[in-house]
């Protein structure tokens, strides 16, 4: 018998959030990257759980994880963030999401995003609504940029990309604020509690979950260019909105990308 796709997402998201929990202490054991970014064990650990379940229940699909892959001739693609938020998690700051994105001729169809800690699972699939916990959610319906709060990723991409965007804060009284994992920010654009969200990274796992659960929340992710793109291969980062205020940031960042 096959399993669908969400009966095999949310169970597998749970297990992987346990792992997280399971492993989370202080002064944790921690590698870095070439990009100067921390991979712990736990990392590890789930990136390999999800490929060994994947190729379980769908052994034609393929795996594209941030600490490993599994990639076939496929139009379907798992997309996964074993623990976005490792520079959080790995200094015992509870601030991290496991994320799984399946991706389908490279547009998301669904989303399932957990935090291990609060137990918040979010969950979108194509069609069918954003969910938190098996309650409906949507972004928010503000229409002025003062006093809204956004997450921002600093990078060393763009240069003047995060100087102009705090200038342009600075100027519309928008709060900004930064956690540590791009996708824990995203979803809560989808929530309606952040007004919107920006990444200028390049990899597909720190957006892939987000853009269907966006959508399906009503708000609106493009590329930093303000377009549209796959989500199954490099991306061009993610500008995430409420939908209402996406132009105005659009509009910044392409004048700090010049």
């Amino acid at each position: 018998m096959t399993i669908s796709y969400k009966d095999f997402a949310l169970p597998l998201a749970y297990s992987a959030g346990k792992i997280i929990r399971d492993n989370f202490q202080h002064n944790m054991a921690k590698e870095w990257k070439e990009n100067n970014t921390p991979v712990t064990l736990t990392d590890l650990a789930i990136n390999q759980y999800v490929i060994d379940e994947v190729q379980a229940h769908f052994p034609t699909h393929s795996v594209l994880a941030e600490e490993g892959s599994n990639l076939k001739d496929s139009e379907f693609v798992w997309v996964c963030d074993p623990v976005d938020g490792t520079t959080p998690f790995s200094h015992a700051i509870p601030n991290c999401v496991f994320a799984l994105a399946l991706v389908y001729q490279g547009q998301s169809i669904l989303s399932t995003i957990y935090d291990p800690f609060l137990d918040r699972m979010f969950f979108a699939e194509k069609g069918e609504g954003a969910y938190l916990n098996q309650k409906r959610i949507h972004v928010s319906e503000k229409r002025e940029l003062t006093h809204g709060l956004i997450g921002v990723v600093p990078t060393r991409r763009y240069p003047k990309l995060l100087r102009g965007i705090m200038q342009f804060c600075t100027q519309e009284n928008i709060h900004i604020v930064s956690l540590g994992s791009t996708i824990y920010m995203g979803m809560l654009v989808a929530s309606g509690d952040l007004m919107a969200s920006i990444f200028a990274g390049k990899k597909a796992h720190d957006s892939a979950a987000l853009k269907i659960l966006i959508d399906e929340a009503g708000g609106k992710m493009t590329s930093l260019t303000n377009e549209e793109q796959r989500y199954d291969s490099e991306v061009n980062g993610h500008i995430i909105t409420n939908g209402i205020l996406h132009e105005p940031f659009a509009q910044v960042i392409k004048t700090c990308l010049n």
